[in-house]
């Protein structure tokens, strides 16, 4: 049974910063966050949206009312949950109007949770092949004003219907995955912002790779050659390239160069975002899809998925025949291209906003664009609306 992505969507906020105001505020050389980190904007969330309604507005652009009727398993895979308790994807399914008849649970793993989710999807499907999930990957990515991970922040989500005889990606059988146990990045229940070991983080993430794609080759018997495109998680777009680095290391020339080719396409959306936390392995698809120029049916794509804490898969996929006709590259360009810039100040006043333990809050959603909106909190129950 051939089963995988049907769809993708993506969504993130109206307003961004520019990383070299954001340099210059912070005296520091613009190159280091231009080059050295390998962003140009960073996405900044408005008080009126969360990772329910990122979540909700990055499904919303994808779903069909046959969709709705044929999804019976909503995972919402975030590390910026609202409620200790209930799901976000409960408020989502109520938000996107689908059948009360379902599962709807919430998953964490740092940034792996979306893939997490996306193999309990596939494993679902094959047990129910009429039967459509819906996976969700939604986050703000917080460290912290005047920290040393503040050019690596931004936030957004990206939403994944998984089926049958799926129309952009076929997900293969064989992957391989590795677990440990370090304190490499965490946020504690007191926090509002994620602590984070960076040079240790980064170091594990390349040899999480290593270990996760040389399983994967020993299994299968792949080659480097055999691979499209390696896509890769991208809390900021340089950390992906060292992932590139790491595989393509003494590889003939001429498929290390396509393969670098092939990641300034996956990454060029990420660069005018940032870090999307569990959702930004699958923006780098969506970007690669989106604006490569070369790629063709029943070529394979390696995936790369870490979560911090440590997780780590190795998965690929076969691009089906028509996947393009799937795409909207346009109506993406265009949500980034009007987006608001704002200036360090406005952006520093937005990022203290938060207000996570209020009872009662009343936030003005009349300048927010997007269709479903946080609108404040009442008793503790946090009001989400449809606009």
């Amino acid at each position: 049974m051939k089963i995988g992505i049907d769809k993708i969507g993506f969504y993130t906020s109206n307003m961004y910063v520019d990383m070299t105001e954001l340099a210059n505020a912070r005296n520091e050389d613009p190159n280091k966050y231009l080059i050295g980190i390998g962003q140009e904007k960073m996405a900044v969330i408005p008080p009126t949206q969360d990772s329910v309604t990122l979540g909700a507005n990055a499904a919303f652009k994808i779903l069909t009312e046959e969709d709705k009727k044929a999804i019976d398993l909503v995972i919402f895979a975030t590390e910026s949950g609202i409620d200790n308790s209930k799901s976000g994807a409960v408020y989502v399914s109520r938000l996107l109007g689908l059948s009360p008849y379902l599962r709807a649970v919430e998953l964490k793993q740092a940034c792996y949770g979306a893939t997490a989710a996306l193999q309990l999807a596939k494993g679902h499907v094959a047990l129910n092949p009429d039967k459509k999930a819906l996976v969700i990957g939604s986050d703000i990515a917080r460290y912290g004003l005047h920290t040393k991970g503040e050019p690596t922040q931004g936030g957004g989500a990206c939403a994944m219907i998984v089926g049958q005889n799926p129309r952009i990606l076929e997900l293969e059988e064989t992957s391989a995955c590795y677990m440990e146990d370090v304190m490499d990045f965490w946020r504690p229940f007191n926090h509002t912002e994620a602590l984070v070991n960076g040079k240790f983080s980064a170091n594990i993430y390349v040899d999480f790779f290593k270990k996760v794609f040389s399983i994967y080759r020993e299994k299968t018997g792949a080659k480097l050659e055999d691979f499209a495109a390696l896509l890769f998680h991208l809390p900021y777009t340089k950390q992906g390239l060292k992932g590139l680095r790491a595989a393509i290391e003494g590889a003939d020339p001429k498929i290390s160069s396509e393969l670098s080719r092939q990641f300034e396409f996956s990454r060029k959306y990420g660069r005018l975002v940032g870090n999307l936390y569990t959702g930004s392995l699958y923006l780098s698809l969506l970007s690669l899809l989106n604006n490569s120029d070369s790629l063709r049916a029943n070529q394979r794509l390696g995936m790369f998925s870490y979560g911090s804490g440590a997780q780590g898969e190795f998965f690929t996929g076969r691009l089906v025949p028509g996947f393009e006709k799937m795409l909207d590259k346009t109506g993406y360009e265009e949500m980034l291209e009007k987006r608001e810039k704002i200036s360090v100040s406005e952006y520093e006043k937005v990022f203290s906003s938060l207000e996570m333990r209020a009872e009662n809050l009343e936030l003005n959603i009349e300048d927010d664009p997007a269709v479903f909106v946080f609108a404040g909190i009442e008793e503790y129950s946090r009001k989400y609306l449809k606009k």
